[in-house]
């Protein structure tokens, strides 16, 4: 399963917050098996995996932003 990275800071300043968001801890499997899809766009920040996939600016983070 693919999930880039998003330093804190950076995601303070992005307002990454907006974006639903499951705890780290949690299954990415079953987290789009079962709510987002199979090509949801996922950034982890801290302690907390965002799907950012829903929108132009969501997808704008995880193509240019995260790594």
């Amino acid at each position: 399963m693919r999930v880039k990275y998003l330093p804190v800071a950076e995601g303070r300043r992005l307002h990454i917050e907006v974006f639903p968001n499951f705890s780290a801890s949690g299954s990415i499997k079953g987290m789009k098996d079962k709510f987002y899809g199979k090509n949801a766009l996922l950034v982890k920040c801290g302690s907390y995996i965002y799907n950012v996939g829903n929108s132009d600016y969501g997808r704008t983070i995880y193509h240019n932003r995260a790594h």
